[in-house]
């Protein structure tokens, strides 16, 4: 009997000889990128700031569209972070300024692409083809269409200023379009890599811009959506603190307006010693601690 009990325990447990492990294996390491992803295209949490985000602009629009005074909130030539000055509206037209991707347009399809494809391809080659064959994959940031709409029912000339390349102007207004926040006109209402001789930065496309519009508002996921100031930090810490400057503090929601963006660009950056702070460092005395950069 203790012999067929213990039988009947092994077939139900495998095959005899070999013990059933007492959990199951670990599940394989999550992609690194997934979370960002997670958050920023499948989460209710991002979409309600993005929205959070276009209803502030569109409050702060409206409300200085009916002052007499509007104010630029581009840097002039020659500003600091530390002493801004800005363009003069001088009786220009009004209008706000948006980077484009992950700011008024999500890159669905090339996050998929990213995510699910053949590790270690070219970027930048893979991105062109994306500019090209992409205007379909792409999504309206949440309530984003709603506040270009209300801009332009305001009299708020809508303006796209993006690292997309010159070179693809018409797929990048057909996805602008397609996505039902345009129009956008490459030259007009659209600027794009290669305009000038900036490259990634912007400020030379917005000095453009400027000169035409008094421009009252700017969106963007990136710091240099705003200035190219930005990038002149040399480091982590110095970089977060730029934001906080007295003279520049007061434009963020009042002007300036920045969208989520976990997945990509110049806010990722530094190592567990950038981000805590000294002073800030936490460890668990029960556990061992782990080799951290």
């Amino acid at each position: 009997m203790k012999r067929l009990v213990l039988l009947l325990t092994l077939a139900m447990t495998g095959c005899a000889g070999t013990a059933k492990p007492a959990f199951p294996p670990d599940p394989p390491a999550a992609d690194p990128k997934l979370a960002g992803m997670q958050y920023l295209y499948g989460s209710a949490e991002a979409a309600a700031i993005s929205r959070q985000a276009w209803s502030a602009l569109t409050f702060y629009v409206g409300e200085a569209m009916q002052g007499k005074d509007r104010r630029s909130v581009v840097l002039a030539e020659g500003a600091t972070l530390d002493d801004p000055k800005f363009v003069p509206c001088a009786g220009k037209p009004a209008a706000a300024v948006f980077d484009v991707d992950e700011t008024v347009l999500l890159n669905q399809g090339f996050e998929y692409d990213d995510l699910t494809g053949a590790p270690h391809r070219d970027f930048d080659d893979r991105w062109a083809r994306w500019e090209k064959t992409g205007v379909h994959a792409v999504s309206p940031t949440p309530g984003a269409k709603e506040a270009l709409d209300a801009l332009r029912r305001m009299g708020v000339t809508v303006i796209f200023n993006t690292n997309r390349n010159a070179f693809n102007a018409g797929p990048t207004e057909q996805a602008i379009d397609d996505a039902g926040i345009g129009p956008a006109k490459h030259g007009t209402t659209l600027f794009l890599a290669g305009d000038d001789a900036d490259g990634s930065g912007k400020d030379g496309r917005r000095a453009t811009i400027a000169a035409r519009y008094c421009v009252i508002a700017m969106g963007g996921d990136q710091l240099g959506d705003f200035s190219d100031l930005f990038a002149e930090a040399s480091s982590v810490p110095a970089r977060r603190a730029e934001t906080a400057l007295p003279a520049v503090a007061g434009l963020w929601g009042r002007g300036w307006f920045v969208m989520p963006n976990p997945v990509y660009g110049s806010a990722l950056q530094g190592g567990a010693g950038d981000i805590f702070p000294a002073d800030r460092q936490w460890h668990d005395p029960a556990t061992p601690r782990k080799e951290v950069q």
